[in-house]
């Protein structure tokens, strides 16, 4: 049974200890960042209710004759987090022993390059499953999924099967549709599975995608995207020109990895004579319809191109930190005014595949890198929910306010790690960990509840990941 499809819509969310918007809020320089049009104040406080699965109105609020009502007491809500870059293929590729010790290209060819020949419709499927439900689990209700596991004669429908596993689960998925078309280094003695695509071959591709599961509407369940795997190593440099102009011709978003290590400013001042950001400047790859991943090695020159042009940012600390690339000048992006999202990157490269996880360690290292006041809770909260959306064109969504879509996470406070707690709202940011979910809402419909997913039977997952996993003999 789908419990995103058998929930009313309509209800009155009861008596939360408090309310996150998603909205700007104190910046890192002591000031109040400009909210975005629409936007609620950072924090509010009352009742939530939900009509036909948008925020009617909040505040002291009775239930209506007949309204279902759900109740939030000892409880926070946030906006669902917004997931702006994962790869939803590598769930099954958690703590590879050959990837764990060692920087990104060797951990490329170890683990997502050397696995790719496990890659076939049941496993992609359970691998969408597991990542899926990880994010929901922990309040996650949009995910982009940087899925580049596509190759030609491939024999079954990659796009398909996530975009089903998404409705299933109720959540909304942008498919950051990826690929290569020229073989990387790291390819070199890569399976058939990694073997690349022609550019007419995957313009092809994403423009079936594109008629079969594209709504740009605001508050759209699906998007499509163009998603090379990388601007420096996967095109051919005239090609990154052809894929921008497809996309803009089609109306779709551009997204792909930059600048995550030294090996991308390394690469492009050998080969181009140029940073990257000015790189994919000139082959039309800036822009408000552009976002890139990761953005670790980025100099002080190239800060104003991506704020002028409204060019994001999908910031992915775990994965940076988990595979020693650095930390991102996210602080420094935002007082620019470059727009900044949160991603959680594959679970082969961040085990704690979630959402809470992600802003945690957010919240931590800037402060590490940039003293106790480089990022708020409240700026974390933002990029992570209402930033990201209107990042990727969700903008009917993101932000818990009136007429915004009812995206939320219900988060109890009801364990010990929450004991002690002077300040409820920042709760799950602060103290990390495995936040407990009493609701998720995507939609207006009860996606998740007490910790679990009504619809997902999770021995089961278990247990055919144990199979999967016992079949990968490398």
């Amino acid at each position: 049974m789908n419990t995103a499809a058998s929930t009313p819509a309509s209800f009155l969310l009861r008596n939360p200890a408090a309310v996150m918007t998603g909205a700007a809020g104190p910046t890192a320089t002591g000031g109040t960042a400009a909210a975005m049009p629409g936007s609620a104040a950072p924090r509010v406080s009352g009742d939530i209710r939900v009509v036909d699965g948008l925020i009617q109105s909040i505040g002291a609020l009775q239930p209506l004759p007949g309204e279902q009502v759900y109740d939030a007491t000892d409880c926070v809500v946030y906006p669902g987090w917004v997931n702006t870059h994962h790869h939803l293929f590598q769930a099954l590729l958690k703590g590879v022993p050959a990837g764990i010790n060692v920087p990104l290209m060797q951990w490329l060819a170890a683990v997502p390059v050397r696995y790719r020949r496990f890659i076939n419709e049941d496993t992609l499927r359970l691998a969408a499953t597991i990542g899926i439900a990880e994010l929901v689990l922990s309040g996650c209700t949009t995910v982009a999924d940087h899925n580049y596991a596509y190759w030609p004669g491939m024999g079954f429908d990659g796009s398909a099967v996530v975009f089903d596993v998404a409705e299933r689960l109720g959540v909304r998925l942008a498919l950051l549709r990826g690929g290569a078309t020229r073989v990387r280094d790291v390819d070199a003695a890569a399976p058939p599975q990694a073997q690349p695509e022609t550019l007419d071959g995957l313009l092809a591709a994403v423009e079936r995608d594109v008629g079969r599961f594209h709504d740009d509407g605001p508050s759209a369940m699906r998007k499509v995207m163009i998603a090379p795997s990388s601007p420096t190593w996967s095109v051919h440099p005239h090609e990154l020109t052809e894929l921008a102009r497809a996309a803009r011709r089609m109306r779709i978003k551009l997204h792909t990895h930059l600048s995550e290590t030294a090996d991308y400013v390394r690469y492009c001042r050998e080969l181009h004579g140029c940073l990257p950001v000015e790189f994919v400047a000139q082959h039309e790859w800036l822009g408000p319809d552009v976002w890139f991943a990761h953005m670790v090695h980025v100099s002080e020159a190239e800060i104003p191109l991506l704020a002028e042009s409204g060019t994001g940012v999908a910031h992915c600390p775990q994965s940076n930190c988990r595979l020693g690339s650095g930390i991102a000048p996210v602080p420094e992006f935002h007082r620019a005014g470059v727009p900044v999202s949160l991603g959680v990157d594959g679970t082969a490269s961040n085990e704690a595949g979630d959402m809470v996880n992600e802003a945690h360690v957010c919240w931590f290292v800037h402060r590490a890198r940039g003293g106790a006041a480089a990022a708020t809770v409240e700026d974390v909260v933002h990029w992570g929910t209402e930033a990201g959306a209107r990042l990727m064109g969700f903008g009917g969504t993101g932000t818990v306010a009136p007429g915004r879509a009812a995206d939320l996470a219900v988060y109890s406070l009801e364990q010990l790690r929450y004991a002690g707690l002077h300040d409820p709202a920042i709760g799950p940011v602060v103290c990390g960990g495995g936040a407990h979910l009493k609701y998720v809402f995507c939609a207006g419909r009860l996606i998740a509840e007490d910790g679990r997913i009504p619809s997902l039977d999770i021995p089961r997952v278990l247990a055919q990941a144990r199979q999967a996993i016992a079949a990968m003999v490398c």
